[in-house]
């Protein structure tokens, strides 16, 4: 649950920062070209991402340690060992593969606010700051909102991928990346309980029913037209 809060604050911060940077951006190509290259990390597998972490994190043929570290005269770092590093890690990881898709969608709704409130903006002396303030941010308050009840719903759900493909499951990583969705996993390899893996499955998802009704109810007394129902 930590995990899903923290990611989903950083990753709704950096998605409408990058979706308003890029929507300053005049020139067309260069807009779909970096469009292309953030949305590209959230098409690529986990299985994949996982290989080049290790191409960049694995303790003797690593990038981070060999090209990075050794040069500047510190000690290789066991990275796959130290569990320490990893909720950064992880932090990183997840954003870097999620802001793609998450900016496309505040991009949207940014290029969808009419351009009368910028110009009159203009006209009454704003500068670029206070129109994103004042205009910008406030009118994207119902993408925001919407989002964030999706994100309650799955608020008990982890990225099966992020957590056990990316770590290569090391054992020692457990107290850091062992999630409910990766014990249950575990846990049905070793033991073949159907009837506990069901029954996670089956919490998650009511739990996360509940989340969002709550949420819902909340948003529905203070904001009522952001509300989902």
């Amino acid at each position: 649950m930590g995990y899903n809060v923290l990611f989903h604050i950083v990753g709704t911060v950096l998605a409408i920062l990058v979706a308003i940077l890029i929507n300053e951006i005049c020139s067309q190509r260069i807009k779909k070209l970096y469009r292309s290259l953030l949305l590209l990390p959230y098409l690529i597998s986990w299985v994949i991402v996982s290989y080049l972490v290790y191409a960049y994190f694995s303790a003797d043929t690593g990038l981070v340690n060999n090209s990075i570290l050794k040069p500047l005269g510190l000690e290789p770092i066991v990275w796959y060992q130290e569990p320490k590093y990893w909720p950064f890690l992880l932090l990183f990881f997840n954003v870097w593969k999620g802001i793609g898709y998450s900016m496309i969608v505040y991009l949207s709704s940014i290029v969808g606010i009419s351009s009368d409130y910028f110009e009159a903006a203009r006209i009454d002396g704003a500068s670029k700051w206070k129109q994103i303030r004042y205009i910008t941010l406030p009118l994207l308050k119902p993408t925001i909102i919407t989002l964030s009840i999706l994100a309650v719903g799955g608020i008990f759900r982890s990225d099966f991928g992020l957590f056990y493909q990316v770590p290569r499951n090391s054992g020692i990583l457990y107290p850091v990346t062992r999630t409910l969705d990766v014990y249950v996993y575990q846990a049905l390899l070793q033991n073949a309980d159907y009837g506990m893996s069901s029954a996670a499955s089956v919490y998650q998802s009511v739990v996360g029913f509940v989340m969002i009704l709550l949420t819902n109810a909340v948003i529905r007394k203070y904001e009522a037209d952001s509300a989902l129902f």
